[in-house]
């Protein structure tokens, strides 16, 4: 049986990401779905690509980030909850910058990200970023791998820049997946390293309507690694009864 998507569900990318994360996914969603692909700009700051997306967004809507996108996602939540009929989180956290040593170990790991991208360009910074970010398998999947380092390629250097300031100055969102009474759906590759299963069980604890979904076989970029999986799941979350 089809179920008919009554809002139109708006998909936020992650960090230095486009349509094309969501691209392959499209087709398994349900017929009838109408889609709109979020665009950060050259926003510096979660809140304001949260601001940025309800000024184009329609009146309801749900609404699904992959990574960066998430948070901006939950920034939605935050703002204009009322507008929001049900949240999908994907491989995505939600704890601040941690304090001390260890918030200062990520900043310069993201730096040395930054820098590079600045000295040598996106594509160079990209092939050194993505290594990270698929299921160790998939490393040999030229195909895969091209398609991400292009994705990321056709941003410049400033807004990765801009886009790393964002994440490590983001929010607590745990008083956001707190509050969340709508039906949520936490998906995450089993193989992520960056965003792992652990976070998302933790979100799980936290989101009172919150469904967990692990994809098999799959890392960071689960959306891109295994479009037919996370499609199944997104077509679960919107059938799922607000």
């Amino acid at each position: 049986m089809t179920h008919q998507i009554q809002t139109p569900l708006v998909l936020v990318p992650g960090l230095m990401c486009n349509a094309q994360v969501w691209q392959a996914m499209l087709a398994f969603l349900p017929t009838g779905t109408k889609t709109l692909i979020a665009d950060h700009g050259n926003a510096a700051d979660l809140s304001h690509m949260a601001e940025r997306l309800l000024a184009v967004a329609p009146a309801t809507f749900s609404i699904a980030g992959h990574s960066m996108g998430g948070r901006v996602a939950m920034e939605v939540a935050r703002m204009a909850p009322e507008r929001v009929q049900r949240i999908a989180l994907i491989d995505t956290a939600y704890q601040p910058r941690a304090l001390g040593d260890a918030g200062e170990l990520e900043r310069k790991r993201r730096y040395v990200l930054r820098n590079l991208a600045l000295e040598q360009g996106v594509r160079t910074m990209a092939r050194t970023w993505v290594n990270d970010m698929v299921h160790p398998d998939r490393l040999s999947d030229t195909a895969l791998i091209d398609a991400i380092v292009a994705m990321f390629d056709e941003k410049t250097a400033a807004i990765f820049s801009s886009q790393i300031e964002a994440l490590l100055n983001r929010p607590d969102a745990s008083g956001v997946l707190r509050s969340l009474k709508i039906p949520t759906l936490l998906a995450v590759g089993r193989q992520d390293s960056w965003a792992n299963l652990a976070q998302h069980e933790a979100m799980e604890k936290l989101a009172p309507n919150a469904v967990l979904d692990v994809i098999e076989d799959a890392g960071h970029m689960a959306p891109m690694e295994r479009p037919q999986a996370m499609g199944a799941s997104l077509s679960r979350w919107l059938s799922r009864v607000a």
